[in-house]
């Protein structure tokens, strides 16, 4: 029976929006309050059980990483290291972890991603279940959806993504939070660049949708992302008046 172990955090691109601070430090680096970014999806994933983490990042400013990170013991966890030569989207960086995810299902989280709700329960619902594909949502505002991979549900059924809608249809996003099992990285090879020459996750989640074999969970707390200025400096508010009063 195969088994969720294995934790991905995806940790590459340029971090284009946050330039000047991305020319000197990975993105994934930048304080969130009193910690660095990365330090937020590997506390999710290690508090999901998970302790095999494979961290793929870019060749630019990869040594930061390694040396911040080290083995894993420092966090009670495990990590093995790829480095993404180029930025080609969520999906190419997910392919690097084939060798590393081997038969096991994984849950691959965006470096950029702050979840504050413990996804235990939705990892466990995976592990135990017959899906290939489940998806975190989050309710949000019209606004932010429309920055995102919208839901359009049917119930609490996912119909379709639609990436970044000018309208959306309803204000429940796809978070960056994707698990799957071993058969992804055969979807993978099969998707073909967007008009951005990327290869985009949307069209992974509506594979699954199609092939009738995605389910998605809806969070109660809050998810961060933190990829603008914006939302940086939102994200750091959210996070340093949640640390003060504990």
């Amino acid at each position: 029976m195969i088994k969720i172990v294995k934790g991905v955090i995806l940790a590459g691109g340029f971090g284009t929006r946050l330039r000047p601070l991305t020319k000197v430090v990975n993105k994934h680096l930048l304080p969130i309050y009193n910690k660095p970014m990365i330090y937020y999806p590997i506390e999710t994933l290690k508090k999901a059980g998970i302790k095999n983490i494979l961290v793929i990042t870019g060749t630019e400013h990869a040594g930061a990483i390694f040396n911040l990170l080290g083995s894993g013991k420092d966090f009670g966890v495990n990590f093995t290291f790829r480095v993404q030569d180029e930025a080609g989207g969520i999906p190419q960086a997910m392919g690097l972890a084939k060798e590393f995810v081997g038969e096991d299902k994984f849950v691959s989280i965006n470096g950029d991603n702050i979840i504050t709700e413990d996804i235990s329960e939705f990892v466990k619902a995976f592990e135990n279940g017959t899906e290939k594909s489940r998806v975190l949502l989050f309710e949000t505002t019209k606004e932010e959806a429309s920055k995102a991979g919208v839901a359009v549900l049917e119930g609490d059924e996912v119909k379709e993504v639609v990436e970044k809608p000018k309208d959306p249809p309803t204000n429940w996003v796809v978070v960056g939070v994707y698990m799957y099992t071993p058969q992804v990285f055969d979807v993978i090879k099969n998707l073909k660049p967007s008009a951005r020459g990327e290869l985009e996750v949307a069209d992974l989640h509506n594979f699954y949708i199609k092939d009738g074999s995605l389910k998605a969970s809806k969070m109660k707390e809050e998810w961060l992302d933190a990829g603008s200025f914006d939302e940086l400096l939102r994200v750091n508010k959210i996070i340093g008046e949640r640390e003060q009063k504990e």
